[in-house]
């Protein structure tokens, strides 16, 4: 450990990628404040996928098993028409990076709660408050807090959603870039009907319907369409409702089976983007997952994506610290390993989304006849186009050594 005083460093979000880079932080000694606009954890959240390169970094971390203990209980994906028949199917992963169910496949409120329970010594946490201003002078960054509060640190991570607010403070410009469709996540009772699969519903005119099982006794729902029209995200959400029911009407399945649950049910609506900027870091004020680099929900990325930049962030940090370099030498380096794996994430097959939301019943059959054809194991075995579909690039990217951050067994 290093004999220089440690740095201090604010943290911007406590979802998933801010609270293991704050636990990393302080295993490495380092004073971390971790801010949170929510008044408490955030327990909500769909399913999330933790594939290749994160896997490593969740047993470095100590919490791999855990983790796997929380798995949704999902057996794979099949595509069904109008009376629940499968008419194609994704099995589900049998490694740690293919399929559209992951092998760690988690709750995100459950993954954000394990996160949050790592030890901390030196972590203030902050629930309720947001940044408000920054301002960046020669010894580090002033601070200020919504509450009123101010801290000095020498370094800030926003480790926000796409459209952070604390990202607009120090970034100009709109860097989201919208794919398209909408997604909006429910979770409705369990009836007796559902199954252990992630049952896919394309409803046509570029709607699906989608129900996952999770290990709480309930169902997750998903309401996908694809539509020109931006801004419906900033709704209200009787608004928001009287779009999804002209939307969706007279879709069939279970449509109105998910409808009815947006009456008394909480949901969030989300018009599904990338972010993409040209630099993650300004000064002493760095970005750290789906604020810096958002690859949307159908990459099956983004939490990969979040827990690897967390991780690599901290060792560099810690790396730079122990020979003396300044922080800001740590985020260029953290930029230089992560922007290819970022890219290669970033990369959707062709057509994605609208190719997976049928407009017609006769692309709705092509998508079928594809999947089948794609999923086949001669197809499966030759990798290229096929495994883009089926296999997102989450083991295409090394997790370093950092011998400056100390084990799990620290």
């Amino acid at each position: 450990m290093s004999s220089r005083p440690q740095p201090s460093v604010l943290v911007s979000g406590a979802g998933v990628a801010g609270p293991l880079l704050a636990h990393w932080l302080d295993r490495a000694g380092f004073t971390v404040t971790l801010v949170e606009r929510a008044a408490d954890r955030r327990e909500e959240g769909q399913n999330v996928d933790v594939r290749g390169a994160a896997r490593e970094v969740l047993r470095r971390t100590g919490i791999e098993q855990a983790a796997l203990v929380e798995h949704t209980t999902e057996e794979g994906t099949a595509f069904v028409d109008e009376h629940g028949r499968p008419r194609a199917a994704l099995p589900a992963a049998q490694g740690e990076s293919d399929g559209a169910t992951a092998e760690l496949e988690i709750l995100r409120g459950k993954l954000s709660g394990l996160l949050l329970d790592l030890p901390a010594e030196r972590t203030e946490r902050l629930f309720g408050d947001h940044v408000t201003a920054l301002d960046e002078h020669a010894d580090g960054v002033a601070v200020t807090l919504a509450s009123g509060q101010r801290r000095d640190v020498d370094l800030v991570v926003v480790a926000e959603g796409v459209g952070s607010r604390t990202r607009r403070l120090v970034f100009p410009g709109d860097p989201v870039r919208p794919l398209g469709m909408y997604c909006v996540y429910v979770t409705v009772p369990r009836t007796p009907q559902d199954d252990r699969s992630w049952r896919w519903y394309n409803a046509l005119e570029g709607r699906s319907v989608h129900l996952r099982p999770d290990n709480t006794g309930t169902t997750r729902a998903l309401l996908n369409f694809l539509s020109p029209t931006r801004g419906l995200a900033d709704l209200d959400p009787a608004a928001q409702v009287t779009v999804l029911r002209r939307v969706f009407r007279d879709a069939g399945w279970e449509t109105e089976r998910v409808l009815a649950a947006l009456d008394d049910t909480p949901f969030h609506f989300e018009d599904l983007a990338q972010v993409h900027l040209d630099r993650w870091s300004s000064g002493r004020v760095v970005l750290l997952g789906d604020a810096a680099h958002c690859a949307s929900p159908v990459s099956g990325m983004g939490t990969t994506l979040g827990l690897t930049g967390a991780y690599v962030l901290a060792g560099e940090l810690a790396t730079a610290h122990a020979h003396g370099r300044p922080l800001t030498d740590a985020t260029a380096t953290y930029e230089r390993r992560m922007r290819p794996f970022v890219t290669r994430a970033q990369d959707l097959p062709p057509g994605t989304p609208a190719i997976a939301n049928p407009r017609s019943a006769w692309h709705r059959q092509a998508l079928w006849t594809g999947l089948r054809v794609l999923t086949s194991p001669p197809v499966r075995a030759l990798g290229g186009l096929a495994g883009r579909f089926t296999r997102p690039p989450a083991d295409t990217f090394t997790v370093p050594d950092y011998p400056a951050l100390p084990t799990a067994a620290a």
